[in-house]
């Protein structure tokens, strides 16, 4: 998709908390970007989530969803806060993520957790290895959008899953596999869960279109241990939504800090919406010491699945890395009692490593 010329149309989606300060800065890093690859980026501002429902009285207005659908890619801050926990669960600031991503069909979402070696030192684990872990999430199906509602004194969440919906995800997962270290982990609870069974079934039936990655099985409850006892095991996980709503975060914080780690929700034709796998951190919103590295590193990731600016992308991971091998750090992985940059700071840090590339 490069090629002299091209305007890459964004749709940008700050959302609460945090969510403005991180997409601002990367906003400022893709724009470094744009001046030293000679790429022309346009952003349209959206609401969704919180501020949607403050602005329109819904957490996903159809306009948002319109013009996300006309856009290249779409860049996401963060969604929620405890000032819309009172409303209904259709009403809050999830609703419109969920909604988003159903709307725009998205139904592969890739979380990388890597440990950067300068940052070695805020694993809170004793690690041995590289950690290298992509989990390959199925987003649109299971429990999240399955039947749903309260009966008298229960209530009731339905898991079903179809045999076409895991095989898609199963595809992504075994095709990045072949492009990493060949090592497919699927998770699930198939000795309690007929959907998990039905699960295990069609993944093994989709191995079979990729004869040089090998395939383990492993159930969740072990999957979450084995993260923690040795991370370095794992090259793709493949996982279902909610199973990997946690072990994703579970991952992400072995590698230091949540605030580093970014997310892409793909559909087939390689458009995606790009979030950090943070939250939106209302305790620490508006002061200016968010991380911005995971929304950066986020719009990396757009570069690299939706635009094909592969090249771009590399950049911008390398001016990430460099910062930190620089020592510039934001307050949730400085040393303890060492010395913080604000959030801007540290955008403005990596923007300088790639504006020094030209």
């Amino acid at each position: 998709m490069s090629g002299g010329g091209k305007k890459y149309k964004i749709a940008l989606i700050p959302g609460d908390g945090i969510g403005p300060e991180v997409t601002r800065e990367a906003v400022r890093v893709l724009n470094a970007v744009g001046g030293s690859f000679g790429r022309v980026f346009e952003y349209t501002e959206l609401p969704a989530g919180g501020a949607a429902i403050d602005a329109a009285g819904e957490p996903l207005p159809a306009e948002t969803l319109e013009t996300a659908r006309a856009a290249d890619g779409v860049l996401l801050g963060a969604v929620g806060g405890w000032r819309w926990d009172g409303l209904p669960g259709d009403k809050r600031p999830e609703a419109g993520l969920l909604g988003l991503r159903a709307g725009l069909g998205l139904f592969a979402n890739l979380r990388p957790a890597k440990l950067i070696p300068a940052l070695a030192s805020a694993c809170p684990l004793k690690a041995t290895g590289d950690i290298d872990i992509l989990v390959a999430r199925e987003l649109t199906g299971g429990i999240y959008f399955g039947e749903k509602g309260r009966d008298g004194d229960s209530a009731y969440d339905v898991e079903r899953y179809s045999r076409g919906e895991v095989r898609r995800i199963a595809g992504v997962a075994f095709g990045l596999a072949a492009g990493r270290r060949g090592r497919v982990t699927s998770v699930d609870k198939a000795n309690v869960l007929e959907s998990s069974r039905l699960w295990r079934e069609t993944v093994i039936e989709a191995a079979r279109d990729y004869p040089g990655v090998e395939l383990e099985h492993m159930y969740v409850d072990n999957a979450s241990m084995q993260l923690i006892r040795d991370p370095s095991r794992f090259d793709v996980l493949l996982t279902s939504n909610m199973f990997g709503d946690i072990l994703s975060d579970e991952a992400a914080q072995i590698t230091g800090s949540i605030g580093l780690l970014p997310s892409a929700s793909l559909r087939a034709d390689g458009f995606g919406l790009y979030e950090p796998v943070h939250g939106s951190a209302p305790d620490i919103a508006g002061k200016n010491i968010a991380n911005p590295c995971a929304a950066i590193l986020s719009a990396g990731m757009m570069l690299r699945y939706s635009f094909g600016l592969t090249r771009e992308a590399d950049a911008l991971e390398i001016a990430v890395y460099a910062a930190l091998e620089d020592g510039i750090r934001t307050a949730d992985i400085a040393a303890p009692g060492g010395p913080a940059v604000t959030t801007e700071e540290m955008g403005e840090a990596i923007a300088n490593k790639i504006t020094a590339l030209r």
